[in-house]
């Protein structure tokens, strides 16, 4: 069976609007800093409430899923590969600020996107 790109494109694009359970560890921002060549992820803690609801430790309040937060990251992680920072995170940080599977093969599917991204030059935007 010949898949052509446009088809395994809408397969990611509906799992994309799957509900996923929020990591009670918290959630990364990942982006590029093309200048230095890295991959970078901001990890920002989280307490996740009865309704499963994200919420900011010192406000109290819900993190939107969208829009601009004012948030402080209590960590940069960055790497130059998808590997090097999967290491960092998950072999070089005890405990790994990640407690869920499928948090952690989400995480290793966007830094292979990123560099992906990195490497030939085209945007990358955080699904």
């Amino acid at each position: 069976m010949n898949q052509t790109a446009d088809v395994l494109s809408e397969i990611d694009d509906q799992l994309s609007l799957r509900h996923i359970d929020l990591d009670p560890e918290g959630y990364f921002i990942i982006y590029l800093d093309r200048e230095a060549g890295l991959i970078c992820a901001k990890h920002f803690t989280n307490v996740i409430d009865e309704r499963g609801l994200a919420i900011d430790p010192e406000t109290g309040k819900p993190i939107p899923a969208r829009g601009k937060v004012e948030r402080t990251s209590t960590t940069l992680f960055t790497g130059r590969t998808a590997k090097e920072l999967c290491v960092a995170i998950f072999e070089e940080t005890q405990p790994p600020p990640v407690t869920m599977l499928d948090h952690a093969a989400y995480l290793g599917r966007e830094f292979v996107r990123a560099e992906f991204a990195l490497v030939s030059r085209r945007e990358y935007v955080q699904d």
